[in-house]
């Protein structure tokens, strides 16, 4: 004679309805939870009581929690989404619409992990505690690119400059509707007092230089990467909340064995050919999230290569115009 099965947590949440329909869409849990950075649980909670898999305040109200969440991104443009429809729509239009996702790869989580030592003593504590397995050795001490960003912490924190720099209210989050369309931005440090914000940068060599179709000639890293467009956008949409044009900086640091720090100011002309070209990219990428103009594929992005069916060969000239 078998026991009867007991309803486990699990079995709870198969009897739960599979299926919620929120605004005129359909998303199982798992779904929903990445579209607004909620807990599954929370979700499953909510069900079970016959409430709502979503509150308006998580679906309206732009923080802390929710602010890299797919629900967020639809609704505000901002700089990574910009540089992401820039770089391939068809990659852009794939994450807005939930068919893919790209994860960290090492030199983003080291830049974060760098990012959360200078946000809070709380914040870099539970950085490491979410990502344990992937900064600790099994048998002890953290893995060789941690070790690199404790130099570059320790490099910055002994320059009193850099410092200065850093200084002021970290993580704050601002919107704007700006060239017409709603944007968010979150800084790493702005002092109200002084009239400055500042975005802190890692990078393999401070003083490497990159070719540039989009500058036409040598660029350093800062262009290489689309920071003058970032601190751009940030200028402008911090003026539209405070009424004052406030002083951007990049506080960078290098991945070098002995790591090279600078603090970068930026000439204010250089943002108006920034502005010129965001204003110019924007009527594209509106028509394509509309669904007005089928998305370009760069056929270079991992979303590209991870859809790639071939079909004829290439002649080896080619292999550098793709």
């Amino acid at each position: 004679m078998q026991a009867a099965k007991k309803n486990s947590p699990s079995n709870k949440r198969q009897q739960i309805k599979r299926i919620i329909h929120l605004n005129n869409e359909e998303f199982t849990v798992k779904e929903l939870s990445k579209m607004y950075n909620v807990n599954p649980n929370t979700i499953y909670s909510r069900l079970r009581r016959n409430q709502p898999a979503i509150t308006q305040n998580e679906m309206n109200n732009l923080n802390q929690t929710n602010y890299y969440s797919l629900g967020m991104d639809r609704r505000y443009m901002s700089v990574s989404l910009f540089k992401k429809f820039d770089k391939c729509e068809a990659d852009a239009l794939a994450y807005l619409n939930g068919e893919y996702t790209s994860f960290p790869n090492a030199a983003m989580m080291v830049g974060n992990y760098t990012h959360a030592a200078f946000e809070s003593e709380e914040a870099f504590a539970t950085f490491q505690e979410k990502h344990n397995s992937a900064i600790f050795k099994k048998r002890g001490g953290k893995y060789a690119d941690y070790e690199q960003a404790d130099r570059m912490i320790e490099a910055l924190k002994n320059d009193s400059f850099a410092m200065f720099a850093m200084e002021g209210e970290k993580e704050q989050i601002y919107t704007a509707n700006i060239f017409g369309i709603d944007w968010k931005m979150k800084v790493d440090s702005i002092n109200h007092k002084r009239k400055l914000f500042t975005d802190l940068k890692t990078t393999r060599d401070i003083h490497a230089r990159s070719w540039s179709e989009k500058y036409d000639g040598w660029v350093s890293f800062i262009e290489k990467w689309d920071y003058v467009l970032q601190m751009a956008i940030y200028r402008k949409i911090i003026e539209y909340n405070t009424g004052e044009a406030y002083t951007p900086y990049i506080v960078a640091v290098s991945k070098e064995s002995i790591p090279n720090k600078a603090v970068i100011y930026f000439d204010e002309s250089r943002f108006d050919f920034e502005y010129e070209y965001v204003e110019m990219k924007l009527e594209r990428i509106s028509e394509v999230r509309s669904g007005e103009a089928d998305p370009v594929a760069c056929g270079k992005c991992d979303y590209c290569k991870s859809t790639k069916k071939l079909n004829a060969p290439v002649e080896v000239g080619e292999l550098i115009y793709v």
